[in-house]
């Protein structure tokens, strides 16, 4: 099946796509990714023991934030209001990493797919700017969408 790509016109300049006629509905994105650290590096963030403080909280703020951000970061993204962002991690301490999961959800006539991407990227460079100092081989991989719901073009479960 051959998609058109809608951030680009017909003769192929890109520009910001017309959703004035679309529908507002409610629409929810989750999305996930992953960073690895050195077991050592990883008891620090699990104790708490981070020079920096609260690296986990801080990271859920800091994702919170970039989700809010994303119109202003990503050229052709329309800046939408959010009306609910969440970002949680879970720590696995067989392989020193930490799963990041976002959600974003609007009532509107655009999609929040790069929110929830954008706060899960955000959320896990937080983690690595403030552990940097005691591990600069972190491993930021596997950010990705897990689901959209909402739209014209309903759902989509990766």
């Amino acid at each position: 099946m051959t998609q058109e790509l809608t951030h680009f016109d017909a003769a192929g300049q890109a520009h910001m796509v017309d959703v004035s006629a679309k529908a507002e509905t409610h629409r929810r994105a989750i999305a996930q990714g992953n960073i690895t650290m050195q077991p050592a590096t990883f008891a620090k963030l699990a104790s708490g023991q981070a020079a920096k403080g609260d690296v986990l909280g801080i990271a859920r703020l800091a994702g919170i934030m970039g989700a809010k951000q994303t119109g202003s970061l990503i050229p052709l993204c329309h800046p939408i209001p959010l009306t609910r962002v969440t970002v949680d991690f879970e720590l696995h301490p067989e392989s020193s990493s930490v799963t990041c999961t976002t959600c974003s959800e609007t009532v509107g006539r655009t999609g929040v797919e790069m929110e929830a991407l954008t706060a899960a990227s955000v959320s896990l460079l937080t983690i690595y700017d403030m552990l940097k100092a005691i591990d600069r081989g972190m491993v930021i991989d596997g950010v990705r969408l897990l689901e959209k719901h909402g739209g014209k073009s309903g759902s989509w479960v990766a």
